[in-house]
Order: C-alpha cells, then structure tokens, then sequence
C-alpha cells in the first residue's frame, strides 16, 4: 500500500498540498491509518510509537513480521488489511480538498498536547474545519449531556457555556442534540469559542437538523474529526468520540443524563485520565438525571450548580480530579457494537463484508455471530447475515 501511493504523483501531489513542509510518506502514512484503523485502536497506536507511522504502515498490512506479540498483531492485520485501499486515501484526501478541512499531526503547533494523554489510543491525525488555534485555547471544559434533553437541562447548558465562553473559555461538546447543542449555540451567542467532535467525517453534517450550527460554529470555533471525510457516524464511532471530548478539556461537566447515557462514557474517559469531573443534580423524580445522580453517588463526581463551581472545576489539579470512582461508563464488547453498527435488518451481508465494514478480523466476526445468533439478535437466512427485529 505504501509503495502504491509513493508511486502515485497524484497521491504525493495532494499529500504536499495539504502538508507543504512535511515527507510525503509520512502524511500518506497518516491518513491511511486513519482510513484502516477504527478510532482508539491501541494496537496500532502501540506499533506506531514502536516503529514508525510509514513502518508500521508497512507490517500492518504488507510484512508477515511481528513487532509484538503473534496474536495480537495478528488478529489487528486480519481487521485493517481488508481496508488496505491506496484508493480510498485519495478519497479522503479529495474529499478534505472539497471542504477546506485542514489536516493536522502530533507535533504541530496547533495540536491539542491534552489528547496524548489518551497514551496508545491518541489521534493518529486530525482533520479540522475552522480554526484550528481554538485546539489549544489556555481554559477548555466540555460540556456534555443527553440528546433528549429537558428544557431545565437545555437551560442550565446554555447558562454555563454562555458566561463560561464570554470570558474566554472554549467550550467543548460533541454537536448532537439536546445538551450539546445548547452548550455549542450559547457559547457562539456570546462571540466565545467552541470546538464539536464528530463522529464521521468533517464534511457530513450529523445530526442534520444541525446543519446551520456547524457552520457557525466553522466561524469562530471548529468542527473535529479523527475519521476521513465521507466516514459514517455509528454508535462505535460517538463512544470512541467521546474520549477526545474528555481529553481536550480541563474538566469535564455531565449537565444532565439518564441512567445508561452515552456521557457517561465520556464522564468515565474523564475521570480515567485524571480530569475534574461536575455533575449537575436535577429533581430526584427525574429519569433524565439518574445519570448525573449516579455520577455523584458512584463515581465521585462533584456536586456543580453554578458557573462559579466550574471555574472551581477548572481551576483544581488533575491529581485531586473526580476520577477516583469506577471509571465511569458501563463495560461494553466493543467489537460487538461494531459489528452491530455494520449490520441491517433489510441488507444480507456475508462474514467477509461485515468484516470490512466493521474494522474487524473474520475469525473474530464469525465469533461475535455465533454469540448474537444464539442471542437471537442476528441471523443467517441463507443469502447472509442480518440483523433480527425485537
């Protein structure tokens, strides 16, 4: 794949244009392994940080030699190999061209430091829209919460980001529904910075209610994604997302949650890295609070009803953060949400294909089948796998 692409002038071209004063091998090495790998793969994280991006590149998915154990490094070739395609680093090189989305490496002046922290499952890029100076503003929280949000939840959000970003705090969200979204528009309403991660690629707006958001947002902040331009959003993909919204910010702030909500994850990714972790408590009677409840309960979370007790948040050592509960969200096979992320009701799929789709080594997604069919949650009705309806 390597030497496909340095033979490539057109590849070599593009990868100048979008790093004029970087080895093309280098960026072509980057961005294909944004395109194998799923975000927050730590295996390839490991073998980057041991042998290189363009070495590693080249034992991923063209040398049979193991730079670490056989079974692990062999099962990671099994899943990245079948995305191996020097076509589809064009794509995404094509495609970051189209949206003027700029593409950014460790090391650059404007990368984020906070996100190493996340050790082998660190960005192995990113690509931004908009201004990418916002990354590495002095005072960042993110602000996080349900996508079905109450009005109370709405307004708090928008309460917090609003006087937190008219004095210079960037505001961290994930640009979905509900809590998100008001954080992201109250910061913008007082001229503040904001930064979205994303799910898919920066070219796609997800949720597409959310079209006109982005682009205010692209104004005075920027839109954040490890995955190349054309990638889907899928539930995989928001959970890995979450750790990157953890990792930027100084602390982190749970506004409102049900009991099994996705900001929990991010609230554990916070509270493993050592981050402040708030919580804003709701009415006892308030299904849409549980989470934050259990945060307070379970996790350590402090108490935050008040502007004043984020600043408080933001001004604490990590070392004394809210972390030292149980890690925050759930335990999930992430492998099984994945292969469920690439599986549909209406289209068959074979065992290879899902393999592809998925991120997935073959021999893993025959396992992972076998455990759902006798679930009763997908089956095989002869022209291959689908997903069965409860």
């Amino acid at each position: 794949m390597m030497d496909a692409l340095l033979a490539d002038t057109e590849a070599c071209t593009a990868a100048r244009i979008a790093r004029p004063d970087d080895d093309p091998a280098e960026t072509l090495a980057r961005i294909s392994w944004g395109v194998i790998a799923e975000p927050g793969d730590g295996v390839a994280g490991a073998l980057i940080a041991q042998l290189g991006t363009v070495e590693a590149l080249r034992v991923a998915v063209e040398d049979s030699r193991f730079a670490l154990s056989d079974r692990v490094i062999g099962e990671a070739q099994r899943r990245w190999r079948p995305r191996a395609r020097p076509r589809a680093v064009m794509e995404s090189l094509r495609g970051a061209q189209e949206v003027g989305a700029r593409l950014m490496l460790s090391g650059d002046e404007q990368w984020p430091e906070s996100l190493d922290d996340l050790g082998d499952h660190a960005p192995v890029l990113l690509w931004v829209r908009g201004d990418a100076g916002r990354l590495v503003a002095p005072e960042r929280v993110s602000i996080v919460g349900a996508r079905a949000a109450s009005a109370y939840g709405e307004s708090v959000a928008a309460e917090f980001a609003g006087d937190l970003a008219a004095s210079g705090t960037l505001v961290v969200s994930g640009g979905a529904y509900g809590i998100d979204g008001a954080a992201h528009r109250a910061a913008l309403g007082v001229g503040g910075g904001t930064v979205a991660f994303l799910a898919g690629g920066v070219d796609r707006a997800y949720p597409a209610g959310h079209q006109q958001l982005f682009e205010r947002i692209q104004t005075t902040g920027a839109m954040v994604s490890e995955l190349p331009c054309g990638a889907a959003p899928t539930k995989w993909r928001f959970l890995a997302r979450n750790r990157l919204i953890a990792a930027l910010g100084m602390a982190t702030v749970v506004v409102e949650a049900g009991w099994r909500s996705g900001s929990l994850n991010t609230a554990g990714h916070a509270a493993a890295l050592g981050r402040p972790l708030g919580a804003v408590p709701g009415p006892v009677t308030s299904a849409a609070s549980a989470g934050c409840h259990r945060l307070l309960r379970e996790y350590d979370a402090r108490c935050v009803t008040s502007t004043a007790d984020v600043r408080e948040l933001l001004g604490m050592d990590a070392s004394i953060g809210g972390g030292g509960g149980g890690g925050g969200a759930e335990r999930v096979d992430p492998d099984q949400i994945r292969l469920l992320d690439a599986m549909s009701t209406r289209t068959a799929r074979s065992s290879t294909e899902l393999a592809r789709i998925a991120g997935l080594s073959e021999a893993r997604v025959r396992a992972l089948l076998g455990l759902l069919s006798l679930e009763g949650r997908v089956g095989d009705d002869g022209a291959g796998w689908r997903l069965r309806t409860r």
